[in-house]
């Protein structure tokens, strides 16, 4: 069994939880063998003197962070602070009020996958002004928290590598990877400042591995990968050699993906246990990722939730324990099967893609998208079909008066089958005009209205 048993949820892109779902997904935890939750913040907090940022988003405020720390608290989950402090801050950086403090104010960076990132996403780490105003979020944000623990993320810092940031000159005589090293420093120096241990994403470090021994021995390494393959062995053996406690932080395979990737998750998790018993790991995390308008609803997160609880506390055993049953049970209705076979739909064609479905990929673009020659229009015929099979399954659990809180993950899975649908009949109106009516009315069973209008906006046109 690990010491910490964490699982994260981002409430960043685009969806924020009602207050009676996060205390559902403390419930879950605490039954699946949790003993920690992070919530992923960008945005999402209500920082008094940044309303301009928050406003739209529906943000948890002070008094609900207090009032979910005891609740975790009663449950014993350790309810550990996030707030992304480096990358991942465009919601920030592209105000007029906050864009002083970009890396590359205009936006523009290139990413490691040859895509370009329009807006600022980097704070500039050679600005002192950086640091005061992260200082200010601290303050505010931190005494809400009983954790002695601070996510200070500091992943992706994509504008950092920029020859045009205004970091460009320091990067050039120093290094990228010096340059990273030494904010990350300075912000793990603000978050002790309050009395908190910071624990911080290991992509960036990773690649200056020179670099890796000169981490504070205080802060915790968090190793993070998706995919089945994902490299931990070789990871964590750095941070190991290191001397730094860190976690392993897989992943429900959720996001991206419609209706899951049951198989990914398994392998992914698995490789995640391994790799951190083997060279004691003193954490497990199980992220669950919102990106591309975090379509996909609680249910296609749920076989994660319980398979990654049954890693961190079993170990190996767990790969044979019967995922079906413990959803049924989870959910209060039989619908683990229906679950998974949506989940495992990915797979069909052949179409395999990192950290994301082709069906997903397919309906998120635009109807010129150039599809996976496996997915002919007869295996998305095949597809479909299952989909109607699982959506016609699920449909007989939608009662609440029958079915009382089993109704919404059936109503949940239902949405998940006409997702997968759409993706398959990517041309049919019909079909695209009820998802954006469905996707709305889902999203509100457990979520706030902020987020949701910029999810909408990345479905599909008609």
């Amino acid at each position: 069994m690990f010491t910490h048993r964490a699982y994260l949820l981002d409430i960043s892109r685009d969806k924020v939880p009602t207050m009676s779902t996060l205390r559902l997904l403390v419930e879950l935890l605490a039954k699946f063998g949790y003993n920690q939750l992070q919530l992923y913040v960008e945005h999402t907090f209500a920082y008094s003197a940044h309303e301009a940022v928050w406003k739209d988003a529906s943000p948890l405020t002070a008094a609900e962070i207090r009032q979910l720390n005891a609740c975790c608290a009663m449950n014993g989950i350790e309810l550990v602070p996030n707030q992304n402090t480096f990358g991942h801050l465009e919601r920030w950086l592209v105000k007029p009020e906050y864009n002083h403090l970009a890396e590359l104010p205009q936006g523009g960076a290139m990413t490691p996958w040859g895509t370009i990132k329009k807006e600022p996403t980097t704070l500039c780490p050679t600005d002192p002004k950086s640091l005061e105003f992260l200082d200010g979020l601290f303050a505010e944000l931190l005494p809400n928290f009983d954790s002695r623990y601070f996510n200070i993320g500091c992943d992706e810092t994509f504008d950092l590598l920029s020859p045009c940031g205004r970091s460009a000159a320091a990067v050039k005589e120093k290094g990228a990877g010096r340059v990273y090293l030494d904010f990350l420093k300075e912000v793990a120096a603000l978050a002790r400042k309050y009395g908190k241990r910071p624990m911080f994403w290991g992509d960036i470090i990773l690649k200056h591995p020179e670099l890796v021994g000169e981490l504070p021995k205080d802060l915790i390494a968090l190793d993070w990968g998706y995919e089945g393959n994902h490299p931990f062995m070789a990871e964590a053996l750095k941070f190991r050699t290191a001397g730094l406690d860190f976690y392993v932080c897989g992943g429900t395979s959720s996001w991206n993906s419609l209706s899951g990737r049951v198989e990914n998750m398994r392998e992914n998790l698995q490789a995640a246990e391994a790799a951190g018993r083997q060279f004691g790991a003193k954490g497990y995390m199980v992220t669950d990722w919102g990106d591309g308008g975090h379509w996909q609803p609680l249910a296609a997160s749920l076989p994660g939730l319980i398979l990654g609880g049954a890693f961190a506390t079993d170990g190996p055993p767990a790969a044979k324990m019967n995922l079906e049953e413990a959803l049924d049970a989870a959910m209060g209705v039989p619908l683990g099967g229906t679950l998974l076979r949506l989940g495992t739909l990915y797979l069909r064609g052949g179409a395999m893609r990192a950290n994301a479905t082709e069906l997903f990929r397919i309906l998120s673009n635009d109807r010129g998208y150039s599809r996976h020659p496996g997915l002919t229009d007869s295996v998305l015929a095949e597809i479909s079909s299952v989909a109607e099979g699982c959506r016609h399954a699920a449909s007989a659990f939608t009662s609440p008066t029958l079915y009382g809180p089993g109704a919404i993950w059936a109503e949940e899975i239902v949405h998940m089958a006409n997702l997968v649908d759409a993706a398959c009949n990517r041309r049919d109106e019909k079909r695209l005009r009820f998802l954006r009516e469905e996707h709305q009315r889902v999203w509100r069973m457990r979520n706030r209205e902020g987020g949701l209008a910029d999810s909408v906006a990345k479905l599909p046109r008609f």
